[in-house]
């Protein structure tokens, strides 16, 4: 079994198609499908069903795929740390956030990390918690920040928690104010139509989970939208949506923001990476900076 098989094994299974996979991996698509043949003969199965087409994993192919991930990130992580050797001169580390945290923390970390170490390359991955945590699992982050509590079915994740902010609803200034301009019980928010994020933000099971413990479904006037789209849609004055504090200070003065009120909603942001697999250095003197960095204005971690 060869390293380089399992890169075009999991390229495979990720696309379920061959010549995506070969473009993927910058190889020719018959040296892919070569390798893959040669690979099954040495495990002596069948990874994938070709019928008519369709390309799907055998039970072999799915018993195999978590294994390659894994050998593949452990792998990245060795070849990392060698490059790190030289004192942070060089390396990478790949962080996802959410996009309220992307915009609401991340600049001032992020120059702070690169005026240290300018040598190491950041990519920063934008998305919803839930698919955070995925993109931890299978190895294709080093660190995440990202809403607690985590999902049941979530991996094996080492956290830390960073900060537990308030959330907040915004409306537009040109339309009525919410409730009539005082704090807002979830409660009222059964008359209110919402601008909704997709699914995969906290945000959306935080609102909708505060909705029906008032006793009512949340109406959705639009839905699906990232951060930008949903204020966007806001200011537009379609509806209202509730956000975190540091959104709506950064979106002050086109917004107006109305507190909740009764059981106030929180969110807390946490520092997350995968239990099984060591940070490399990079990743840490990341993570050292992001946990000494100054907070914006929220409320502490752990209130």
């Amino acid at each position: 079994m060869q390293f380089q098989q399992l890169v075009y094994f999991v390229a495979v299974a990720e696309t379920r198609h061959f010549t995506r996979a070969a473009e993927r991996v910058h190889v020719a698509q018959p040296s892919l499908s070569q390798q893959i043949k040669a690979l099954e003969r040495e495990l002596g199965a069948a990874l994938f069903s070709r019928a008519r087409g369709n390309i799907a994993l055998t039970d072999a192919g799915e018993a195999l795929l978590p294994l390659a991930r894994r050998i593949l990130a452990d792998a990245d992580t060795a070849r990392l740390e060698v490059q790190e050797l030289a004192q942070l001169r060089r390396g990478r580390v790949r962080l996802g956030a959410t996009p309220s945290v992307i915009t609401g923390l991340l600049p001032e970390v992020l120059l702070a990390f690169h005026s240290a170490h300018p040598g190491i390359q950041l990519l920063v991955e934008e998305n919803g918690s839930l698919d955070l945590v995925r993109e931890l699992a299978r190895g294709a982050l080093d660190l995440a920040l990202i809403a607690l509590p985590l999902p049941p079915s979530a991996p094996a994740l080492t956290t830390v928690e960073l900060l537990t902010e308030d959330l907040v609803v915004v409306s537009s200034p040109d339309r009525p104010a919410p409730g009539g301009g005082g704090p807002l019980p979830v409660a009222a928010l059964r008359d209110e139509p919402l601008v909704m994020f997709r699914h995969g933000y906290d945000l959306r099971e935080l609102t909708v989970t505060a909705c029906r413990a008032a006793g009512f479904e949340p109406s959705f006037v639009v839905e699906g939208g990232e951060m930008d789209a949903v204020l966007g849609f806001v200011r537009a004055g379609l509806g209202i949506a509730v956000v975190p504090a540091m959104v709506a200070d950064r979106s002050h003065p086109t917004l107006r923001t109305t507190p909740l009120a009764d059981s106030p909603l929180r969110r807390t942001i946490a520092l997350a990476h995968r239990t099984d697999v060591a940070p490399t250095r990079a990743a840490r003197e990341l993570m050292r900076v992001l946990l000494n960095q100054p907070r914006p204005r929220t409320s502490p971690a752990g209130v």
